[in-house]
């Protein structure tokens, strides 16, 4: 009986990495440059962000890794400098600068965008990235249910701050890092804070729902400024974002053979990002939603105005842009 479960595991690994192989990724360009620019990706230390990262380093731009634990993300920045050698840093044109930034906190966000206003003379790309996925029931700094506060009200007021350096830098790019799990998503304005009741898989979703709002309407606001806004959803990668998520025990193993088989690295989830922060092809294109380099077609619910404006609304108060 275990030799053929063994059998069985071992053929069914087999087809698996051969359906993985076979499979393919959306690749952004090769040769793209970067040289010259300046690039802002929140939760840069690991997984999506950090795949980012370097390849944006590698094409020469001048990466800022926002990162709320600062010594992860030193140790992060160490090891991506590794992996393309000192030299190719130093001679290359790219670098790659650590700032703290922690999205739970919007005394954290103004005084990373302060930092960043006196010290760089221009931005020319914003990667919406960093994100927290399904955690229990917690609060931010302000008050705000964790997942909104991180994924949408952290990063529109980051955005909102720094939105003079990018007009002035343009032709510009912000790049939102969303979820294909929006589909699942409700935009209640009687319970934006989950005061009322919280399921924590519905407020992911509600908090990926709500980047798309936002960067539509950013998009709309933004319109001949030479700044372009597009969202995008990176699939189902392996990173450390399902950290409250439990696994049975028994049911790992099966898991991580699953997820070797099915889920995209990071590197791969990042193509997209990438994509979007530098190919030519989506010059001028914004407003737009992408996956696997992509334009793809969202749910009405993701594209309905009124409701993408009464939430800019809100969070201009909820953040203290407006009183």
């Amino acid at each position: 009986m275990a030799a053929t479960a063994a059998a069985l595991a071992l053929g069914g690994g087999l087809l698996l990495a051969a359906w993985r192989w076979l499979r393919g990724e959306a690749r952004a360009a090769a040769g793209a440059s970067m040289r010259g620019k300046t690039v802002i990706i929140t939760g840069a230390n690991s997984g999506l962000g950090r795949a980012a990262a370097a390849e944006l380093l590698r094409m020469r731009a001048r990466v800022i890794m926002g990162c709320r634990d600062r010594a992860r993300a030193e140790r992060a920045a160490r090891e991506i400098r590794a992996e393309l050698g000192e030299r190719e840093e130093a001679e290359g044109g790219g670098e790659l600068v650590v700032r703290e930034l922690d999205l739970a906190s919007l005394r954290s966000v103004r005084a990373f965008c302060h930092r960043v206003l006196q010290e760089e003379p221009r931005l020319d790309v914003l990667i919406n990235n960093a994100g927290i996925f399904q955690c229990p029931y917690m609060k931010t700094e302000d008050g705000f249910e964790m997942q909104f506060g991180v994924n949408h009200l952290g990063h529109f007021l980051l955005t909102n701050l720094l939105l003079g350096l990018l007009k002035n830098s343009a032709p510009s790019r912000i790049v939102v890092v969303s979820s294909k799990l929006y589909k699942y998503g409700e935009i209640n304005f009687e319970d934006l804070n989950s005061e009322i009741s919280y399921n924590k898989s519905f407020c992911y979703s509600r908090s990926k729902l709500a980047n798309i709002l936002f960067a539509r309407e950013l998009a709309r606001r933004l319109e001949g400024t030479g700044v372009t806004v597009n969202s995008l959803h990176p699939g189902i990668v392996r990173t450390n974002l399902g950290r409250y998520v439990n696994i049975p025990l028994l049911a790992k193993p099966l898991f991580n053979l699953v997820s070797w088989a099915f889920f995209k690295t990071p590197l791969e989830g990042a193509q997209t990002s990438i994509y979007l922060a530098s190919s030519p092809d989506v010059e001028g294109v914004s407003g737009k939603y992408f996956g696997d380099c992509k334009e793809e077609e969202l749910l009405p619910k993701a594209m309905d105005d009124l409701v993408a404006r009464k939430l800019w609304d809100i969070s201009e108060v909820m953040v203290g842009l407006l009183k």
